[in-house]
């Protein structure tokens, strides 16, 4: 499996968010391009991986930071300002780190963490087609041999490892991590939604794959009692999403300030100066300022909770405060991304501009897992005194 070469290697938080900042501002300028084209960032990806970011979370014991969770969000917001689809595709690489850390056997560790710090990327193979819900598969791990066929694999296409959800001939949910190369491993790149283009999330289909012993990790989520490992996975789609939204109000008030012109009737001689308009960007950045605040708060709740050793009351606190941001998250990148264009007036709609992108891009990536689900486990919690279930991976 080859990996990209001049890898750096993050050694604190600091250093991972102004590795994050520093290739945000690399990859901002081209997507707009990006978008419009469908071009994949096959270059960009590569980038990342220099950066040493996709090894950020690996422990100093195998000789990483081992970075807060709080700072994973900011890395994931900041990049995702710049480009969500981009932004994206890590979001599972970085998961499943986390699943080999927390779960992972010594063998386990020593195989895989070792490649993460020298740039090896995950991609992912989870949900299916054709079944009750997303996570009803058929996909199965049989005497040593892996078949089945996935739809929204992101990242699959790139990586040097696939991960995927399976169950064995016990009816155990296994992670199977494959290896990209692999004898039987075919990956299309067939994504065709209006948003998040660029995020490889094709068809993988696995047709008899001879699969290792130490590849296979059983029963990753759904534990009792509750981990924070759901909650982590959702907080990097949060910040996906609270990125979406800064992105959005950055490019809103750009085009105010320097293409907008002013309504006849407001008397002012620039767009930028009808004090209306001015009152609404100050109510969207209120909003988006509230999601950035929410985000931070649950990756300090989900930091809280592991370093106590998974205490029942911080576990719980952590994934209703990570329900709370992504549900919330999502529906300010929405609105932001829409009320941009009451900014800007309708040479707004001109594609060349890629304003769309935004609304594009935030519906497409909130369709993922429903607000109202996120909702309900906050209404239960403040109606009845109930913690999320355990069995509920998306929380």
């Amino acid at each position: 499996m080859s990996q990209t070469a001049a890898v750096q290697v993050i050694a604190s938080d600091d250093e991972a968010i102004a590795a994050a900042a520093a290739y945000a501002a690399q990859i901002a300028p081209g997507a707009v391009e990006r978008d419009a084209t469908g071009r994949l960032p096959h270059e960009e990806l590569r980038a990342l991986a220099e950066t040493g970011l996709l090894g950020m979370r690996v422990p100093p014991s195998f000789g990483g930071a081992g970075v807060r969770v709080e700072t994973v969000a900011e890395v994931f917001r900041l990049i995702s300002a710049a480009d969500p689809a981009i932004g994206q595709i890590p979001q599972n690489h970085v998961q499943f780190v986390d699943t080999i850390i927390r779960y992972g056997g010594d063998a386990q560790r020593a195989l895989f963490l070792p490649r993460f710090l020298a740039g090896a990327r995950l991609g992912n193979a989870l949900s299916e087609r054709g079944g009750p819900t997303a996570l009803d598969w058929v996909t199965r791990l049989a005497g040593g041999r892996l078949n089945g066929r996935k739809y929204y694999a992101t990242g699959a296409l790139t990586a040097q490892i696939v991960p995927v959800f399976a169950t064995d001939e016990d009816g155990t949910v296994v992670v199977v991590y494959v290896p990209r190369d692999a004898p039987g491993v075919e990956v299309d790149q067939d994504w065709d939604a209006f948003g998040q283009r660029g995020t490889f999330s094709g068809t993988a289909t696995f047709t008899d794959v001879a699969v290792q012993d130490v590849w296979v990790l059983r029963r990753p989520f759904g534990r009792e009692p509750a981990d924070t490992h759901g909650a982590f996975g959702q907080l990097i789609h949060a910040a996906v999403d609270v990125g979406i939204a800064r992105g959005a109000l950055t490019d809103g008030v750009a085009f105010l300030r320097e293409r907008a012109r002013p309504w006849r009737e407001a008397g002012v001689a620039r767009a930028a100066d009808d004090p209306q308009l001015v009152v609404l960007i100050g109510q969207l950045e209120t909003r988006v300022r509230a999601a950035e605040a929410l985000l931070a708060d649950a990756g300090r709740a989900i930091d809280a909770a592991d370093a106590s050793g998974d205490d029942p009351e911080l576990v719980a606190h952590a994934r209703l405060q990570t329900a709370a941001a992504k549900a919330f998250g999502g529906e300010v990148a929405l609105e932001v991304a829409t009320a941009i264009f009451d900014v800007s007036g309708a040479s707004a709609a001109d594609r060349k501009h890629g304003l769309d992108r935004h609304w594009r891009n935030a519906r497409t990536h909130t369709l993922h897992d429903p607000a109202r689900a996120k909702h309900h486990h906050l209404g239960r919690h403040r109606v009845h005194g109930e913690a999320p279930p355990a069995a509920d991976p998306l929380v």
